[in-house]
């Protein structure tokens, strides 16, 4: 029932839009201290996003297509899609590590999906269990927007600290620790049909960047 819960609260924000957005594409710096959540900014009524710390929250070969996906959808809503992306990271992630099919069906799409249950699979048949933890999302950001004539494509980038411990069948560590967290770079992409009043976006491949 949580992983439902969870599941229905990203949906409710992956590309819906606020309806006071003047400005198509997201500022690439915001000068704010640290970051915050999207927000009404009081001046002129304009949604401003999260950000990472860095100050960018897409990369500038992405502005194009950022543009191009607001022009042709005018329900996405690019600061609500990052706050989704980094929650489904974390979301994803977690139901793979814990062989949570369930969440991992209603978060990827099929090819996705059938990737994470096979090594899951592979996993259970050699009596393994991962006891791993996502212990900080550095960062996350837009380094790239598709846009066909019927589905619009988004490629994350995260850099995370993760802390991986695999076991085997009688509890003994056989790998990894959990005193030292390791840093990934990983590139996800997000898909979703242009247009549709379905506002979720299903998680279409991964890849170390």
């Amino acid at each position: 029932m949580i992983a439902a819960f969870l599941g229905m609260r990203l949906y409710s924000v992956l590309g819906k839009r606020t309806g006071h957005e003047q400005e198509p594409v997201l500022p690439r710096r915001d000068e704010r201290a640290a970051p915050a959540p999207v927000r009404l900014d009081d001046s002129d009524g304009q949604a401003v996003p999260a950000v990472e710390p860095s100050g960018l929250v897409y990369e500038p070969a992405a502005e194009a297509g950022l543009r191009q996906l607001l022009a042709t959808d005018r329900n996405f809503d690019a600061g609500r899609f990052m706050e989704g992306a980094e929650a489904a990271y974390r979301m994803i992630l977690e139901a793979f590590w814990a062989g949570d099919r369930d969440v991992l069906r209603d978060l990827c799409d099929d090819d996705s999906y059938e990737a994470f249950v096979e090594a899951i699979e592979a996993r259970e048949a050699r009596g393994e269990r991962l006891e791993n933890r996502l212990m900080s999302v550095d960062s996350a950001k837009i380094t790239g927007v598709e846009v066909g004539r019927t589905e619009a494509r988004i490629t994350v980038q995260y850099r995370a600290d993760i802390s991986a411990v695999t076991r085997d069948a009688e509890g003994k560590m056989i790998a990894g620790s959990m005193s030292d967290a390791s840093q990934t770079d990983d590139r996800w992409t997000f898909r979703r049909k242009v247009g549709s009043n379905d506002p979720n976006w299903l998680l279409d491949e991964t890849e170390a960047a």
